[in-house]
Protein backbone atom coordinates (compact mmCIF):
# COMPACT_ATOMS: atom_id res chain seq x y z
CA UNK A 1 0.00 0.00 0.00
CA UNK A 2 1.18 3.62 -0.44
CA UNK A 3 1.73 5.94 2.24
CA UNK A 4 -1.35 8.01 1.86
CA UNK A 5 -3.65 4.84 1.37
CA UNK A 6 -2.12 4.00 4.71
CA UNK A 7 -2.77 6.38 6.73
CA UNK A 8 -6.08 6.64 5.09
CA UNK A 9 -6.95 3.37 6.62
CA UNK A 10 -5.25 4.04 10.05
CA UNK A 11 -7.76 6.89 10.18
CA UNK A 12 -10.71 4.85 9.01
CA UNK A 13 -9.75 2.02 11.68
CA UNK A 14 -9.45 4.48 14.59
CA UNK A 15 -12.71 5.66 13.63
CA UNK A 16 -13.81 2.13 14.14
CA UNK A 17 -12.26 1.25 17.29
CA UNK A 18 -10.34 -1.79 15.21
CA UNK A 19 -7.20 -2.42 17.84
CA UNK A 20 -6.36 -5.31 15.73
CA UNK A 21 -7.76 -7.59 13.20
CA UNK A 22 -9.81 -10.07 15.58
CA UNK A 23 -11.98 -6.73 16.48
CA UNK A 24 -15.36 -6.52 14.50
CA UNK A 25 -15.49 -2.71 14.28
CA UNK A 26 -18.85 -0.44 14.20
CA UNK A 27 -19.21 -1.34 10.13
CA UNK A 28 -19.97 -4.84 9.25
CA UNK A 29 -16.97 -7.12 7.25
CA UNK A 30 -14.10 -6.02 8.57
CA UNK A 31 -13.74 -9.01 11.12
CA UNK A 32 -10.36 -10.81 9.81
CA UNK A 33 -8.99 -6.85 7.75
CA UNK A 34 -6.07 -5.10 9.11
CA UNK A 35 -6.77 -3.06 12.35
CA UNK A 36 -5.13 0.21 13.71
CA UNK A 37 -1.91 -2.05 15.16
CA UNK A 38 -1.55 -4.05 11.78
CA UNK A 39 -1.33 -0.85 9.68
CA UNK A 40 0.83 1.14 11.61
CA UNK A 41 3.42 -2.05 11.81
CA UNK A 42 3.32 -2.20 8.06
CA UNK A 43 3.51 1.41 7.92
CA UNK A 44 6.41 1.23 10.16
CA UNK A 45 8.61 -1.14 8.02
CA UNK A 46 7.96 0.90 4.89
CA UNK A 47 9.42 4.07 6.21
CA UNK A 48 5.87 6.27 6.43
CA UNK A 49 6.78 9.39 8.25
CA UNK A 50 5.64 8.80 11.61
CA UNK A 51 5.06 12.35 12.31
CA UNK A 52 2.25 12.06 9.33
CA UNK A 53 0.75 8.56 10.98
CA UNK A 54 0.14 10.74 14.07
CA UNK A 55 -1.37 13.73 12.78
CA UNK A 56 -3.31 12.59 9.70
CA UNK A 57 -4.27 9.21 10.81
CA UNK A 58 -4.46 8.86 14.72
CA UNK A 59 -5.28 12.36 15.35
CA UNK A 60 -7.25 13.02 12.02
CA UNK A 61 -9.43 10.14 12.93
CA UNK A 62 -9.99 10.83 16.74
CA UNK A 63 -11.21 14.48 15.60
CA UNK A 64 -14.48 12.41 13.71
CA UNK A 65 -14.78 10.50 16.64
CA UNK A 66 -15.29 13.64 18.79
CA UNK A 67 -17.79 14.93 16.31
CA UNK A 68 -19.64 11.69 16.58
CA UNK A 69 -19.78 11.36 20.69
CA UNK A 70 -20.86 15.42 20.67
CA UNK A 71 -23.77 14.41 17.87
CA UNK A 72 -24.69 11.80 20.05
CA UNK A 73 -24.05 8.87 17.16
CA UNK A 74 -20.90 7.38 19.53
CA UNK A 75 -21.23 6.75 23.11
CA UNK A 76 -18.58 6.20 25.47
CA UNK A 77 -17.62 2.90 24.89
CA UNK A 78 -17.25 3.76 21.29
CA UNK A 79 -15.18 6.52 22.30
CA UNK A 80 -13.05 4.03 24.42
CA UNK A 81 -12.60 1.79 21.82
CA UNK A 82 -10.92 4.11 19.42
CA UNK A 83 -8.95 5.40 22.31
CA UNK A 84 -7.27 2.18 23.00
CA UNK A 85 -6.46 1.65 19.38
CA UNK A 86 -4.76 4.91 18.90
CA UNK A 87 -3.17 3.93 22.38
CA UNK A 88 -2.12 0.52 21.04
CA UNK A 89 -0.44 2.70 17.80
CA UNK A 90 0.97 5.24 20.52
CA UNK A 91 2.86 2.40 22.17
CA UNK A 92 4.39 1.40 18.54
CA UNK A 93 5.06 4.95 16.94
CA UNK A 94 6.77 6.54 20.59
CA UNK A 95 10.44 5.54 19.76
CA UNK A 96 10.03 6.50 15.78
CA UNK A 97 8.87 10.13 16.63
CA UNK A 98 11.65 10.41 19.28
CA UNK A 99 14.45 9.05 16.72
CA UNK A 100 13.02 11.28 13.73
CA UNK A 101 13.57 14.45 16.24
CA UNK A 102 9.38 15.20 16.64
CA UNK A 103 9.85 16.97 19.90
CA UNK A 104 7.31 16.78 21.90
CA UNK A 105 4.76 19.47 22.89
CA UNK A 106 5.35 19.25 26.19
CA UNK A 107 4.42 17.24 29.60
CA UNK A 108 1.19 17.27 30.51
CA UNK A 109 0.82 15.59 34.95
CA UNK A 110 -2.68 14.03 35.43
CA UNK A 111 -3.88 11.89 37.74
CA UNK A 112 -7.06 10.92 39.50
CA UNK A 113 -7.31 12.67 43.03
CA UNK A 114 -7.12 11.12 46.08
CA UNK A 115 -10.46 9.27 47.17
CA UNK A 116 -11.59 8.49 43.49
CA UNK A 117 -10.38 5.18 41.78
CA UNK A 118 -12.40 5.85 38.21
CA UNK A 119 -9.96 6.11 35.21
CA UNK A 120 -11.99 5.73 32.35
CA UNK A 121 -12.29 9.44 31.41
CA UNK A 122 -8.70 10.10 32.54
CA UNK A 123 -7.26 7.19 30.69
CA UNK A 124 -8.80 8.66 27.62
CA UNK A 125 -7.27 11.55 27.90
CA UNK A 126 -3.99 10.58 28.31
CA UNK A 127 -3.83 8.90 25.13
CA UNK A 128 -5.60 11.86 23.12
CA UNK A 129 -2.79 13.95 24.51
CA UNK A 130 -0.11 11.48 23.57
CA UNK A 131 -1.66 11.15 20.14
CA UNK A 132 -1.18 15.07 20.04
CA UNK A 133 2.41 14.99 20.67
CA UNK A 134 2.66 15.80 24.52
CA UNK A 135 4.67 13.57 27.17
CA UNK A 136 1.97 12.18 29.45
CA UNK A 137 2.68 11.55 33.17
CA UNK A 138 0.00 9.30 34.54
CA UNK A 139 -0.03 9.09 38.21
CA UNK A 140 -2.76 6.96 38.17
CA UNK A 141 -6.36 6.92 40.74
CA UNK A 142 -6.68 7.97 44.35
CA UNK A 143 -3.42 10.27 44.23
CA UNK A 144 -2.39 12.24 47.31
CA UNK A 145 -2.65 16.20 46.50
CA UNK A 146 1.44 16.02 48.35
CA UNK A 147 2.56 13.17 45.48
CA UNK A 148 1.02 15.53 43.00
CA UNK A 149 2.80 18.35 43.53
CA UNK A 150 5.59 16.77 44.97
CA UNK A 151 5.78 14.94 40.20
CA UNK A 152 5.18 18.56 39.69
CA UNK A 153 8.10 19.93 41.43
CA UNK A 154 10.32 17.54 39.42
CA UNK A 155 9.30 17.13 35.76
CA UNK A 156 8.44 20.49 35.76
CA UNK A 157 5.11 19.85 33.37
CA UNK A 158 3.05 23.18 31.76
CA UNK A 159 -0.10 21.19 32.26
CA UNK A 160 -1.43 19.18 35.33
CA UNK A 161 -5.07 17.64 34.35
CA UNK A 162 -7.05 16.21 37.33
CA UNK A 163 -10.30 13.96 37.29
CA UNK A 164 -12.40 13.07 39.21
CA UNK A 165 -15.81 11.38 39.50
CA UNK A 166 -17.30 11.77 42.62
CA UNK A 167 -18.78 14.67 44.16
CA UNK A 168 -17.78 13.74 47.64
CA UNK A 169 -13.56 13.50 46.33
CA UNK A 170 -13.91 16.88 43.54
CA UNK A 171 -13.27 19.13 46.12
CA UNK A 172 -9.78 17.48 46.82
CA UNK A 173 -8.70 19.32 43.24
CA UNK A 174 -9.11 22.54 45.66
CA UNK A 175 -6.31 20.54 47.78
CA UNK A 176 -3.71 20.11 44.83
CA UNK A 177 -4.12 23.86 43.79
CA UNK A 178 -3.59 24.98 47.09
CA UNK A 179 -0.67 22.64 47.66
CA UNK A 180 0.64 24.00 44.32
CA UNK A 181 0.09 27.73 45.84
CA UNK A 182 1.85 26.49 48.88
CA UNK A 183 5.14 24.93 46.95
CA UNK A 184 4.94 28.57 44.78
CA UNK A 185 4.19 26.77 41.96
CA UNK A 186 0.84 27.35 40.81
CA UNK A 187 1.61 30.25 38.32
CA UNK A 188 4.01 27.78 36.77
CA UNK A 189 1.61 25.43 35.36
CA UNK A 190 -2.24 25.53 34.00
CA UNK A 191 -4.61 23.52 35.35
CA UNK A 192 -7.55 21.36 33.85
CA UNK A 193 -9.75 19.87 35.70
CA UNK A 194 -12.78 17.16 34.25
CA UNK A 195 -15.04 14.17 35.17
CA UNK A 196 -19.11 14.09 35.96
CA UNK A 197 -19.32 16.49 38.92
CA UNK A 198 -17.00 18.79 37.70
CA UNK A 199 -18.04 22.31 35.68
CA UNK A 200 -16.40 25.58 34.65
CA UNK A 201 -17.97 27.61 37.93
CA UNK A 202 -16.71 24.79 40.03
CA UNK A 203 -13.38 25.51 38.03
CA UNK A 204 -13.18 29.23 38.57
CA UNK A 205 -14.32 28.52 42.42
CA UNK A 206 -11.45 26.65 43.06
CA UNK A 207 -9.06 28.74 41.00
CA UNK A 208 -8.35 25.93 38.57
CA UNK A 209 -7.75 27.38 34.70
CA UNK A 210 -10.25 25.29 32.58
CA UNK A 211 -13.37 23.07 33.23
CA UNK A 212 -13.23 20.43 30.13
CA UNK A 213 -15.72 18.73 29.13
CA UNK A 214 -14.10 15.83 27.84
CA UNK A 215 -10.58 14.91 26.24
CA UNK A 216 -11.20 16.78 22.99
CA UNK A 217 -11.35 19.85 24.88
CA UNK A 218 -8.34 19.07 27.07
CA UNK A 219 -6.38 19.31 23.57
CA UNK A 220 -7.90 21.78 22.22
CA UNK A 221 -7.22 23.83 24.87
CA UNK A 222 -4.04 22.70 25.42
CA UNK A 223 -3.05 23.24 21.92
CA UNK A 224 -4.79 26.76 22.16
CA UNK A 225 -2.06 27.98 24.73
CA UNK A 226 0.89 26.10 23.37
Amino acid sequence: MEAKELIEKIKENVIQGRINKEDEGFDEGLDGEPGTVELIEEAIKTDVDAEQMVINGLTAGMEIVGARFESGEYLIPDMLASAEAVGAAMDLLAPHLEKSGVKSRGKFLIATVKGDLHDIGKNIVSIMLKGAGYEVIDLGTDVPAEKIAETAEQQKPKFVGLSALLTTTMREMENVINTLKDKGMRDDVKILIGGAPTSREFAEKIGADVHCADAFQAVEYTNSIN
